[in-house]
């Protein structure tokens, strides 16, 4: 049985004194493993508490020692990546004798895991490994401190900043660009605090005084990313002398119907200016450009505080700006870069607005595309927003509204009121914000209400009704007095025919007329012709005695005549 039972085990002998031979060899191999711990010695304990640093570049890991005691121990890790199937010793690290190793040599993608091992080593004896967790080296990588130079000017010091990491940075060799640098700043020889700003390699720190000691030190981090990141060094610095000429100030730059207008202002007088551009992406990769200005055409040596240049210069895109002065024998500083987009309107005219009246409490407001140099209509950003000023002409309080319409309408408003109005226009967003002027002022008043128009209505009724309505009392007032108070003194014609005789009427008791009969029409037809003078006299009588409405109470035969006797009375 028992030599069935190993027959099949690699040529062994076949009989169970042959098996016990060969288990006594295999204990005799292990011997060097257990014969350390028989003679006293103690065996190696892991590092502890192994931590990995990583500063720009720089890439160390630190462990304890955990039995100071053991002398001549010495350290080896490894390494692995996700592409290797073993551990490969980590360069730098192998037979360290100290707590820490600098490792920067590997070369490996910063951006992929990475996993490390180490142990202690004393001759034949080790410890285990100590594993570190996993990391991605520029996750835990920490950006070191920046180095500076600093020119000083007399309002100004130009500070020059040196990248974090190596020349050949294989840590942040792709977020150079996205790098912004921080500047804490103070003047040394003042109690007030110092402020911060956010500056570009290469260019200035403004609104300084001349002969004065400023302090600073900076720290870089990500635009976008927050990292640790360490101060560099304090430097300090001195501006120089105040210079006879001071730089232009307000820069701008106007985009005008195909040409480009730079502007600028300045107190001295004969001076000349010459103007000077730059590609913005020539701060972002962190080189040396004060020798990559160029000048911009004509505007070299000009005598005026403005030069215009076609747009053909600058193709789309972003640049700076600056100017500076001189009179010959002094040149001032350059002036502040200003920041400058090819390609994208930058000047906003101000709005031409439309004013009317809708009603006796309206005002429609339209804001118009305004007119450039040659009279032609400036296009309006599509991104417009119009802050307006609007008034009461008799008051100066201002209403301050702001609108992103073109068309609205300012509503309850005092009817027959001057209402004025300016605006300018806006544009706000992340990138920048521009204003242009404000427009000229425009006035208008507002309709009249319904209640002023029936007031002039009724005005202008009541100015063509009072003259008919004195009219109609008048003749009222003349008809009344003639039928019920008629007058007692006779007319004037019949006191003129009887100026000697006295008239007497009768009371209203006594109604008698006297009437005169004319029976021959021809004969009194001739009498009139022949005795003209008499005519108004008979007309006059005729008319009186009709107009008495009395009959006389005198004998008929005595009281009255005929015709005839009439007619020879008076031919008589």
């Amino acid at each position: 049985m028992a030599q069935d039972v190993t027959s099949g085990v690699c040529g062994a002998p076949r009989t169970m004194r042959d098996l016990l031979g060969v288990a006594t060899l295999v204990l005799a191999a292990g011997m060097p493993w257990v014969l350390p711990a028989a003679a006293g010695e103690t065996n190696l304990k892991s590092p502890q508490n192994v931590e990995v640093s990583i500063i720009d570049d720089t890439f160390v890991l630190k462990w304890n020692q955990s039995d100071e005691s053991v002398g001549n121990v010495t350290f080896s890790a490894d390494y692995q990546t996700p592409g290797m199937d073993n551990w490969e010793k980590l360069p730098g690290c192998q037979n360290i004798t100290s707590t820490e190793c600098n490792f920067s040599p590997l070369k490996i993608n910063v951006l992929e895991e990475l996993n490390l091992r180490i142990r202690a080593e004393k001759g034949n004896n080790v410890s285990s490994w100590s594993m570190v967790d996993s990391f991605i080296p520029f996750e835990q990588a920490q950006i070191g401190p920046p180095e500076v130079h600093l020119e000083p000017e007399d309002k100004a010091v130009i500070i020059n900043i040196s990248p974090p990491g190596t020349k050949n940075s294989v840590m942040w060799a792709t977020f150079t660009s996205s790098i912004i640098y921080s500047v804490d700043i103070w003047n040394k020889s003042s109690s007030a605090k110092n402020w911060t700003e956010i500056v570009i390699p290469g260019s200035r720190i403004y609104d300084l005084s001349p002969e004065t000691t400023y302090c600073l030190k900076v720290k870089a981090g990500p635009r976008l990313q927050r990292k640790v990141a360490f101060y560099s060094p304090t430097y300090c610095v001195n501006t120089t002398v105040e210079n006879k000429l001071p730089p232009p100030e307000n820069i701008e730059v106007s985009d005008e119907n195909q040409v480009y207008v730079l502007k600028w202002n300045y107190t001295h007088e004969n001076v000349t200016f010459q103007a000077q551009w730059l590609h913005a992406f020539r701060k972002k990769i962190h080189e040396n450009y004060s020798g990559r200005w160029k000048q911009i055409p004509n505007c070299e040596n000009v005598t005026t505080t403005q030069c215009v240049f076609s747009q053909n210069v600058f193709p789309n895109g972003i640049y700076y700006i600056r100017v500076k002065a001189s009179d010959g024998n002094n040149t001032s500083f350059w002036s502040k870069e200003e920041r400058f987009e090819a390609g994208r309107q930058d000047y906003i005219p101000p709005p031409v607005i439309d004013l009317k009246p809708i009603n006796n409490s309206s005002l429609r407001v339209c804001f118009g595309d305004p007119k450039g140099s040659q009279n032609k209509p400036v296009n309006r950003h599509p991104s417009l927003i119009y802050e307006i000023q609007f008034w009461e002409n008799t008051s100066n309080a201002e209403k301050k509204i702001v609108k992103e319409r073109a068309d609205f309408t300012f509503p309850n408003l005092k009817p027959l009121t001057v209402y004025c109005i300016k605006a300018r226009a806006l544009i706000e967003n992340a990138k920048r914000n521009l204003s242009s002027d404000f427009s000229d002022t425009v006035c208008k008043k507002t309709k009249p209400g319904t209640t002023s128009k029936t007031w002039i209505i009724a005005g202008i009724c009541i100015v063509f009704l009072i003259p008919v309505v004195l009219y109609t009392v008048k003749v009222l007032l003349k008809f009344i007095n003639y039928v019920f108070f008629p007058s007692k003194k006779p007319p004037s014609t019949i006191v003129e025919c009887f100026p000697e005789q006295p008239l007497f009427f009768s009371t209203s008791e006594e109604q008698t007329e006297r009437c005169f009969i004319i029976e021959n029409i021809d004969t009194a037809s001739v009498l009139e012709e022949t005795n003209q003078i008499d005519e108004n006299y008979k007309i006059y009588n005729s008319q009186t005695s009709q107009d008495s409405g009395n009959y006389s109470n005198e004998d008929e035969n005595s009281g009255s005549k005929t015709s005839e006797e009439f007619l020879q009375e008076e031919t008589e």
